[in-house]
């Protein structure tokens, strides 16, 4: 059984909390929420509408707990496409996902031309916005197939990666399939869709025009879609719900964590094992990478290098671990960052920067939901912290970061110039470590860099070894002043 200190570092007094599955997850899916253009509580507001859904049809309990995890995963793919969609659109491909949830896109007209005029080329000169939106109208059909398919497959693998049910993972993988066959990405057709894809697209749509236009107006949506997106059957269950005042009932309390994990069945509630737990870290770490092919391995590579770091300063081996889960998951905010301004081969305006600075705060945001997990939230969240408070985004100085904090600032920075980014190619070795050093004590704690270099150069050769193990791609972008590491 995991037992974590309740904020405070690893091997301090505070009473521990045991952590269940079902409050890291839901905690986590607020990440996935971000990244496909809604507001956090989004997944979770769409499981509760599902287990209310579930409950109503009398589904068995064994049932509703594979839904449950299936409706809180639902988006575990989204980021695998993210950068594909970008190429496509040739813009904020998070607002495009954003507004298409509102969006009638299976039917030709005026709603989905519209969608594509303020979506497609947006910041583009007049006959590059045509020449795009002229392709992208003709490849649509391939592509909204080809972007389903490798979110779904990936969104399975994910849940499969957790240790999840087949039944999870089909879930997840069908949950654009539409009840008419027009879906994606295999067309089913009627009750060849599991009965979880069917609620859990219902409920994600419930959700998204509940937040946009009422109650009322959500059920209206359904009710349109019945017989083409939604199984007859469950509109009746929503409609049901919908008079007897269940079906939207304290959906915007302050509480709805709490509310989502009393859903979990009884007999369904998983305590996280230490192995459980490393396998949601990674899990989540590959959904934090595969945003783009810049960010590939990133969460791993500063994992390794942090524990190398942590490693040579003699940490004990549960501040090693702390550390691992701390940097797999320091990325997590970074989702709700666009691949516009992530793949930007050039400077950024102000104001991207300014979004791309926020990243830190959402990784807080997200982790500190999860109990016990206090301590942690504030060390991923220093991760572009400096010792002379020039950092973001609290400009936290020297006295404000522990020394996992400053270990996991030094192993991102490592691997931010170890790899190939937009506008450059990977650097060499002593190359890297001399940008570094020139940072001085100022900035960057000089025992943590001490170690870094101490490890690199026991290697064999310059580049190999921890070089090639922590090979990351973060996301150092360029300010109007500087390359600043982000």
């Amino acid at each position: 059984m995991l037992t974590y200190e309740l904020d405070t570092p690893p091997g301090g007094s505070a009473s521990a909390a045991v952590i269940r599955i079902s409050q890291m997850i839901s905690a986590l899916s607020y990440a996935l929420d971000l990244t496909e253009g809604q507001p956090m509580g989004h997944s979770v507001r769409a499981c509760i509408i599902g287990m209310r859904i579930a409950e109503h049809l009398g589904m068995p309990i064994q049932d509703r707990g594979d839904l449950y995890y299936s409706l809180l995963l639902k988006d575990a793919g989204c980021s695998s496409n993210a950068s594909r969609l970008f190429h496509i659109v040739s813009a904020d491909e998070i607002r495009a996902k954003g507004d298409l949830k509102t969006t009638d896109w299976t039917r030709v007209g005026w709603e989905s031309l519209q969608y594509a005029i303020t979506h497609v080329a947006t910041g583009a000169p007049f006959l590059e916005r045509i020449r795009t939106l002229l392709r992208v109208a003709a490849t649509q059909q391939r592509d909204s197939c080809e972007l389903v398919k490798i979110r779904c497959e990936r969104g399975a693998s994910v849940a499969r990666r957790m240790g999840f049910s087949e039944n999870v993972a089909l879930g997840i993988f069908s949950l654009d399939e539409h009840w008419n066959g027009g879906g994606y990405p295999d067309g089913l057709r009627g009750k060849q869709i599991p009965l979880f894809s069917r609620i859990m697209n219902l409920s994600q749509t419930l959700e998204v025009f509940w937040v946009n236009r009422g109650a009322d107006a959500a059920v209206e949506v359904a009710r349109r879609r019945s017989g083409r997106w939604f199984d007859p059957d469950l509109i009746k269950a929503v409609v049901s719900l919908h008079q007897s005042g269940a079906l939207f009932a304290n959906l915007g309390t302050e509480q709805i964590l709490q509310d989502v994990i009393a859903l979990e069945p009884e007999d369904r509630q998983i305590t996280a094992s230490e192995g459980m737990l490393d396998a949601i870290c990674m899990a989540f770490a590959e959904v934090i990478d595969a945003k783009s092919p810049f960010t590939y391995l990133h969460s791993t590579g500063v994992a390794n290098t942090a524990i190398a770091i942590g490693q040579e300063l003699g940490l004990h081996p549960e501040t090693i671990t702390f550390l691992r889960r701390a940097a797999l998951l320091h990325d997590i905010g970074k989702l709700s960052v666009s691949n516009s301004i992530l793949e930007k081969p050039g400077k950024l305006t102000e104001g991207e920067f300014s979004i791309v600075k926020k990243h830190p705060y959402y990784t807080f945001e997200i982790l500190r939901r999860i109990p016990g997990f206090g301590h942690l939230s504030e060390i991923a969240a220093s991760h572009h912290e400096k010792l002379d408070g020039s950092g973001y985004f609290r400009g936290y100085g020297a006295e404000q970061l522990s020394l996992p904090a400053r270990i996991l600032v030094v192993a991102d920075i490592y691997d931010a110039l170890a790899a190939k980014r937009p506008y450059r190619d990977a650097m060499p070795l002593e190359k890297v470590l001399g940008i570094m050093q020139s940072e001085g004590d100022q900035k960057l704690d000089a025992r943590c860099l001490e170690a870094l270099i101490t490890v690199q150069r026991q290697q064999n050769s310059p580049g190999a070894g921890l070089h090639e193990l922590a090979r990351a791609v973060s996301n150092p972008v360029v300010s109007n002043q500087k390359e600043t590491f982000v």
